[in-house]
């Protein structure tokens, strides 16, 4: 029996998304089980303070404080300013590339596997090996019945590996991988 974890059933047997549909179509339809039934009532009323508040939400001016741009730009100059960097052998000879330009390489590479979703990723050249070839830590939530765990995180493994080697040109000799969540 496969699960899917945004069903909601009332206690009543109705499903929330059913109720959220109706809502949306034709806000003041009840059928007579809604009109009776005290779940559905408070759910149809939860629901419509939520579209209330969040049609208020939506239609509210929001003006951004002064300096925001500014604060924002400084946060991503410091963090593309670049420290370690991994030397790799090419045909010209050898090119450095930040730990971190891989590092996002390698997260897109695992938020490509289904069911997964990167978090944080740390790559660091390994210093007993040639140059080229690194360890990565990769932190990531996995969505829940993606499947077995062994199978998700085989996956990751071999798709990171497949990123660093085909589209930065490094050897993953070691890939940590942390499940940090299940969403």
């Amino acid at each position: 029996m496969e699960v899917n974890p945004t069903d909601y059933q009332l206690p009543c047997g109705r499903d929330i998304e059913e109720l959220w549909d109706q809502l949306s179509a034709d806000p003041d339809h009840t059928d007579a089980h809604q009109r009776d039934c005290p779940h559905c009532r408070t759910a149809r009323d939860s629901l419509l303070a939520l579209r209330a508040a969040t049609t208020r939400l939506t239609e509210e001016q929001v003006i951004p404080p002064a300096g925001l741009t500014d604060r924002i730009m400084s946060a991503v100059r410091a963090e593309i300013r670049r420290t370690a960097a991994v030397t790799v052998p090419a045909e010209l000879g050898p090119v450095r590339i930040s730990e971190q330009a891989i590092a996002v390489v390698l997260r897109f590479a695992a938020d490509q596997v289904d069911g997964v979703r990167a978090r944080r990723c740390v790559v660091r050249a390994r210093p007993d090996a040639p140059p080229g070839v690194i360890d990565v830590e990769l932190s990531i939530a996995l969505r829940y019945g993606t499947g077995p765990a062994e199978r998700v995180l085989t996956a990751v493994r071999e798709a990171v590996a497949a990123a660093a080697g085909n589209g930065v040109g490094v050897r993953v000799a070691g890939c940590d991988l942390r499940v940090e969540d299940i969403y």
